[in-house]
């Protein structure tokens, strides 16, 4: 799944292509809003909360309306220029297609697209906690709702959307190798939640902006990461082989050495 600054980087990328355009023609691929016509419309921003992308749009009635999409683990946008070959997505997966004058946006495998009047987003994203990327981040509120589920795992909790808004399966790994806990760790177990919190804030901002994703601080292929995809490799501190296990409904990586079971962890009795 996207992690936060991968969704915050597409964002971005609609805005620079759409921004204050006119959309001169949109193409459905979705029941919902296959007979929805956008031509003469206004891209007035493009945005991100935590995961989800809100295209902030004016009709001609200068009623305000957001298209709003997730990425879930397969989405995508991409933005061309008019004429160019859409490439590195099959035609197939094509939801919605929206035309400029200055470029076409093209949004591949969409999850729960919909069009909704912009004062009523909160309908679909005020559910979510603070976002790690965004105006309104809260540390402290993240930590008083990660702690209102002490008994939760926090490498389950970090996913918790509702908790904070952005840490996918990548930075939850590599925040909790970083801070020396293990994922199965309870949550009023966790020795320094603020400042976990506070280390995955900073990741997140410090990839924001490109698309390759740097816990380690080199940018070269296969030393992004600490534990993340490195199954059975080597601890880069320890040496000790990485492991790979089902948590929740998701795998996680993590170091049996650097990041030993505490008191409190589920597995621990």
């Amino acid at each position: 799944m996207p992690e936060g600054d991968t969704v915050w980087n597409t964002a971005r990328v609609l805005h620079r292509a759409l921004a204050g355009a006119r959309i001169t023609g949109s193409d459905f691929r979705v029941p919902q809003l296959a007979t929805t016509d956008l031509s003469g419309w206004t891209v007035r921003e493009s945005a991100s909360r935590g995961k989800h992308l809100l295209l902030r749009l004016s009709a001609p009635t200068e009623a305000h309306w957001t298209l709003h999409s997730h990425l879930r683990m397969d989405g995508a946008w991409r933005a061309y220029a008019p004429g160019e070959r859409w490439t590195g997505r099959p035609a197939h997966l094509i939801r919605v297609v929206l035309r400029s004058p200055g470029a076409v946006a093209v949004g591949y495998h969409l999850h729960e697209l919909t069009l909704v009047p912009t004062a009523e987003e909160d309908e679909l994203v005020g559910h979510l906690g603070p976002d790690l990327l965004g105006s309104d981040w809260d540390p402290a509120e993240a930590v008083r709702r990660l702690t209102d589920h002490p008994e939760q795992t926090i490498g389950e909790a970090l996913l918790d959307q509702r908790n904070l808004a952005g840490v996918g399966n990548l930075y939850k790994c590599e925040v909790l190798f970083l801070r020396g806990v293990s994922p199965w760790t309870r949550v009023d177990a966790v020795p320094d939640l603020p400042g976990l919190v506070a280390l995955a804030q900073r990741l997140l901002a410090a990839n924001r902006g490109r698309w390759t994703q740097s816990s380690t601080g080199s940018l070269h292929r296969g030393q992004t990461s600490y534990v993340y995809g490195r199954r059975a490799q080597p601890c880069r501190r320890c040496g000790a082989p990485i492991r790979k296990e089902e948590l929740g409904d998701r795998v996680t990586y993590w170091c049996p050495v650097c990041q030993p079971e505490r008191p409190g962890s589920p597995s621990s009795g």
